[in-house]
């Protein structure tokens, strides 16, 4: 694997990573203040998608 394949991947790792903590985290904040327990998931999958539509932003596109 080529270095700049790796360093590649371990971007794409922290899209995803990070879009699922910071959105994950921010609807965990939201489910405690309001006594709700819906807006976890949301903030996931909001996250998930976000992060994985940066990295086809980033990487897929040519």
């Amino acid at each position: 694997m080529a270095a700049g394949e790796e360093g590649a991947l371990w971007s794409i790792m922290g899209y995803l990573i990070s879009g699922l903590l910071i959105w994950g985290g921010i609807g965990y904040g939201i489910d405690r203040w309001l006594g709700t327990h819906f807006f976890l998931l949301i903030g996931l999958l909001l996250g998930g998608g976000a992060s994985l539509y940066l990295v086809w932003l980033r990487f897929g596109r040519k």
